[in-house]
């Protein structure tokens, strides 16, 4: 049997916002709005069917990626053959381009990228029950990130809403090359089980990408990142890379995504977006910078 392949794209939040901790199990309710990159910022998974689970972990970020034994491509493929008997398996390849611990879910979409080839090579529908409850236990970005299209995601990552119609939007995506780990920005929020956020009974926007970029921004614009403030307190650079976008011809809106420490430009045309992107990549050598298209 041939060997399968996906792309795994980065996860971008345009909007986050906190809306409290739930008192049963502590856990961070949220509401964002999440897109994801094109081409050009992704990872490469295949899976080469065979009688055993394995995985080979190769590329720019493969050190980062941590032990493969524990990657959340092997999490999920266990969690996927607990969940149906007989489950064939095989050798993935994963080919690690995105940054680590960088706030826009490359582990999570890695994952959710092995449950897409393992439910085609078991012959299982995209939104089979099997594949839905794997991504669940595997993490809280992994049921976003199956189908990789525009959406809301809403509680703890379990509530993804139906996919969304919206335009490719040129932008920039920045990481300054220091791992931010989501637990501390938690707790620089600083919120107590039971606690809502102040802002929480703010109307998230209604979106409707079909009106084009300046509609989308219009709606966007007055929402947040709540995670944006507490990660400048675990690192500050965060800052930097946010005013270098807002430095740059042509860019929209800057924000943070996810918990950091990556962040994103939109820009109102691809040509705009890359001249941004080789003007900061030229000045700062050692920052991941990419030009793309979130859809």
């Amino acid at each position: 049997m041939p060997s399968l392949s996906t792309r795994a794209p980065a996860k971008i939040n345009l909007t986050l916002h906190v809306l409290g901790r739930r008192p049963g199990d502590g856990y961070h309710a949220l509401e964002s709005l999440v897109v994801f990159a094109g081409s050009s910022a992704g990872d490469l998974l295949t899976l080469e069917p065979g009688p055993a689970l394995d995985l080979v972990v190769t590329g720019p970020t493969a050190g980062p990626a941590g032990p493969t034994d524990d990657n959340l491509v092997m999490r999920a493929a266990r969690h996927l053959a607990a969940e149906i008997d007989g489950l064939t398996m095989g050798r993935f390849h994963l080919v690690k381009r995105l940054p680590v611990a960088a706030g826009i879910g490359g582990g999570s979409s890695d994952a959710a990228g092995a449950l897409r080839l393992l439910g085609r090579l078991n012959g299982l529908l995209p939104d089979h029950p099997a594949l839905v409850a794997a991504a669940r236990r595997t993490g809280a970005d992994v049921p976003v990130c199956l189908d990789p299209r525009a959406r809301m995601m809403r509680g703890a990552g379990e509530a993804v809403g139906p996919a969304l119609t919206l335009a490719a939007v040129p932008a920039v995506l920045i990481n300054p090359g220091v791992p931010v780990e989501t637990a501390p920005v938690f707790r620089a929020l600083g919120l107590k089980v039971g606690e809502a956020h102040p802002l929480a009974e703010e109307a998230h926007p209604a979106i409707d990408g079909t009106n084009g970029l300046d509609a989308l921004i219009a709606r966007i614009a007055p929402a947040r990142n709540d995670l944006e403030a507490p990660a400048l307190t675990v690192a500050p650079v965060i800052g930097d890379t946010l005013a270098a976008l807002r430095d740059q011809p042509g860019c929209r809106l800057a924000r943070m995504s996810g918990s950091g420490a990556t962040v994103f430009g939109l820009f109102g045309h691809r040509s705009a977006a890359v001249a941004a992107a080789r003007a900061i990549a030229a000045a700062q050598a050692g920052w991941w910078v990419r030009a793309t298209l979130l859809r």
